[in-house]
């Protein structure tokens, strides 16, 4: 049986990163990018003006009052018509360019305008001494040509759009989202809008793996229930191996009606690693398909990464939080894929025993003094319900301990990447 680092190891050796493909700046929200983006222009491109006021010369405010001749007035878009010599401003409005002359801008609101005899306008003001660049962005402060802006494999977020966008970027390369296919196992399973039966269950773990699979950065498909029928099991298998992943929830275990492996097997797909030191989550299976046919040329196509997981839901959720999110963030090409664990600080005392490290739905919280963890009330891999109240899981190892509050506990945040 192997360790939860030996299983994380083969997963991350066996899974290959997806080949980038040209993506619409307005579509690659939550893609990655897999291309370095260099700067091809400074930006600013230009000295510009923070603030609406008006563009001085220091020299003219040694006690930051003086009465200046307007000589211009400059909206963004615009450029200067004339530069500011001495005892002359110009009105300026933010994001327009600095006139020649001018090493300040002087907001608005320290200053009031008033008319002359002979037409001109003067500009009144009283503020503290300026420095020389108050309220000015100079060009090339943010960034210059030949600066590396990202990197290939970040997630882009909406400020990596507008930087994009910034930098005239309409298409770029990026890893397209996998698609998961997310196939539900057993007899005992109901729609979840349905009313159970005696003995029957709604269908819980469908449609949190669908949401586990969003948040991952996936595209989730949703294959419904096959029951515990190898026609039936057989049919939904070959269907979610047209996928780059397929999730299997049960029917992975020991069990006279556990026919996962054996079907899996029969399809074709090649057994990696099946059971895992782990607790909640042991049974975990891992596998990949060579054979699916590509629609574009009815020829061999990408592998498709086939993952059994446990029925019980929390197993299935805390080995998807271990496993399949480490196998999507490979295939997605980012620099770090295994999880990051926190060394948090307990709160409480927890007993914890067994042969198997556990990995505990609890509360992490950053408090003054840093990160601490609190276990909630779980009663084990069916209860569910305990989850809602948990946002990581705090990792307690095998053997029988009894754990102090203040002992450094490492903790695995729940989040998107």
């Amino acid at each position: 049986m192997l360790t939860v680092a030996e299983a994380l190891a083969a997963i991350v050796s066996e899974v290959t990163p997806a080949a980038p493909t040209a993506v619409a700046l307005r579509d690659s929200l939550g893609l990655i990018l897999a291309e370095q983006i260099v700067s091809d222009c400074d930006s600013p491109p230009f000295d510009k003006a923070l603030m609406d006021g008006f563009a001085v010369r220091i020299a003219d405010l040694d006690d930051g009052r003086a009465t200046l001749r307007v000589v211009d007035e400059i909206t963004a878009g615009n450029v200067p018509s004339c530069p500011v010599d001495s005892g002359e401003a110009a009105q300026i409005m933010t994001g327009a360019p600095i006139p020649n002359g001018a090493d300040a801008v002087v907001r608005v609101e320290d200053t009031n305008v008033t008319p002359s005899d002979d037409g001109t306008n003067h500009v009144n003001i009283e503020t503290h001494p300026p420095s020389v660049g108050t309220n000015i962005m100079y060009q090339g402060t943010a960034m210059r040509v030949g600066d590396g802006i990202l990197p290939a494999g970040r997630r882009i977020r909406p400020q990596e759009v507008g930087v994009l966008a910034e930098l005239g970027h309409a298409r770029i390369a990026a890893i397209p989202r996998p698609r998961i296919g997310v196939l539900a196992t057993g007899d005992e399973l109901v729609p979840v809008d349905a009313t159970p039966a005696a003995g029957q269950i709604r269908n819980s773990n469908e449609m949190m793996l669908l949401a586990q699979i969003a948040r991952a950065g996936g595209d989730a498909v949703s294959l419904g229930i096959a029951r515990d029928k190898r026609d039936e099991l057989r049919e939904c298998i070959q269907q979610g191996l047209q996928c780059d992943f397929l999730l299997l929830s049960g029917g992975v275990s020991a069990g006279k009606l556990d026919l996962v492996p054996s079907e899996l097997q029969a399809a074709g797909v090649n057994e990696l690693f099946h059971k895992v030191r782990v607790k909640p989550g042991k049974p975990i299976w891992f596998g990949r398909f060579s054979g699916r046919p590509s629609p574009e040329t009815n020829s061999s196509g990408g592998p498709t990464y086939v993952f059994g997981l446990p029925g019980n839901p929390v197993s299935s959720m805390v080995c998807f939080e271990l496993f399949v999110r480490t196998a999507i963030r490979r295939y997605l090409g980012m620099e770090f894929v295994e999880p990051k664990p926190i060394k948090a600080r307990l709160t409480v005392e927890h007993a914890s025993r067994g042969d198997r490290p556990t990995y505990y739905p609890a509360r992490l919280e950053w408090a003054n003094d840093g990160p601490q963890v609190t276990p909630v009330n779980w009663q084990g891999s069916a209860d569910l319900r305990s989850t809602v109240e948990a946002n990581s899981m705090a990792l307690f190892p095998a053997g029988d301990h009894v754990h102090k509050p203040g002992d450094a506990i490492e903790s695995i945040e729940w989040k998107e990447d």
